[in-house]
């Protein structure tokens, strides 16, 4: 059974930026292979919109093979606890969002190239201390390269 996997936006931009290119090929197209359930939401939706055009036909083009979620209001709720524990300011709260939605729609990973917000050393025991707090699992929050199956 494929790994429950939430991407946010900034994996789907990686594909076009020099730096996060090969990895972020390299998970979604283990997405096309079934390693991973790829789980998006309105939030990434939302994102997307204002984003380049190679960016919306990418998007476009892995939407089909996703399991496309709503934001609940128990995801919101986590959101807002997140926010009141100082993980992230108000200023960040979509990031705060796809931590909430990932973890509400029971993903086993979360996968971004937002090390500041996201996938930083401090945050992720935060964001998972607060998971713990409100009944939830815990969330693997990774880079792509950190979840990628690499050939030998």
């Amino acid at each position: 059974m494929a790994i429950r996997v939430y991407a946010d936006t900034s994996v789907f931009g990686g594909v076009f930026d020099p730096e996060f290119e090969e990895p972020s090929r390299a998970f979604f197209e283990q997405v096309r292979e079934n390693r991973f359930q790829l789980v998006v939401s309105d939030t990434t939706q939302a994102e997307i919109l204002p984003a380049p055009e190679p960016v919306r036909q990418w998007w476009d083009e892995f939407l089909p093979l996703a399991d496309y979620v709503d934001v609940t209001p128990s995801a919101i709720a986590l959101q807002q606890a997140y926010l009141k524990a100082g993980i992230v300011t108000p200023k960040w709260e979509a990031d705060a969002l796809h931590v909430a939605v990932a973890t509400a729609q029971r993903c086993r990973v979360i996968v971004s190239w937002n090390f500041q917000h996201i996938v930083h050393f401090d945050k992720i025991p935060l964001y998972n201390g607060v998971n713990l707090i409100n009944g939830y699992d815990t969330l693997s929050i990774n880079t792509p390269s950190e979840v990628i199956s690499y050939e030998e």
